[in-house]
């Protein structure tokens, strides 16, 4: 099913679509001086968002055994070239998030000096309970904008999933254009460079 999808906030005014539990505001360069330096650690619970460093929220053991099934089932139809990223930063123009999973061109070792960008990545998946208005609302925005080219939703409220596609670019409005639902029965197509790679069972997506 096709959906027509909200407007969201425009390259312009980007601070309709910043967090509401911001913590400070930061270039990407800053935020890496801070991890360079250790006042940031893996231990802290933040990323950041659109410029600004943010809560990352917690994760329940829903939320955990969703992350584990989608990194599995994108690992058994991922092509050679291509690889499983779970819960690792990704460097954006203003961001750096850490998706749930994500599907990356090449192998880890590529990115010894850097975290992949938006040209390496084909897909990324966010797992959303108590997290879902931030993956629907700034996240998507964020991909959009960055030109990720599909964004699944792992929708565990209401055991669905969303994926997104067409992104926008750095457009008037920043966003997805394309929007289609899957739910529990069915099957969706991994789409890596405009090709379908396989199918995942949404079901296999769930606890």
């Amino acid at each position: 099913m096709s959906i027509s999808l909200p407007q969201t906030p425009s390259a312009e005014g980007l601070s309709p679509g910043k967090p509401d539990d911001l913590i400070w505001r930061l270039s990407v360069g800053q935020y890496h001086e801070m991890i360079r330096t250790g006042i940031l650690t893996p231990d802290d619970p933040v990323e950041l968002l659109a410029g600004w460093l943010v809560y990352k929220m917690p994760k329940n053991p829903p939320h955990r055994i969703a992350t584990r099934l989608a990194q599995q089932a994108l690992e058994a139809v991922v092509p050679t070239g291509w690889y499983i990223d779970a819960q690792e930063p990704i460097t954006l123009n203003d961001s750096e998030p850490e998706p749930d999973a994500m599907i990356v061109r090449g192998d880890t070792r590529d990115y010894r000096d850097r975290h992949p960008g938006p040209e390496d990545v084909a897909l990324i998946v966010e797992v959303a309970d108590s997290t879902l208005e931030r993956d629907r609302g700034v996240k998507r925005m964020i991909y959009a904008r960055a030109r990720i080219p599909v964004y699944w939703i792992i929708n565990l409220l209401e055991c669905v999933l969303e994926v997104y596609y067409e992104p926008s670019g750095m457009t008037e409005v920043l966003d997805y254009r394309r929007r289609r639902d899957y739910g529990l029965s069915e099957s969706v197509p991994v789409m890596i460079d405009g090709l379908e790679a396989g199918r995942v069972a949404v079901r296999d997506l769930f606890p």
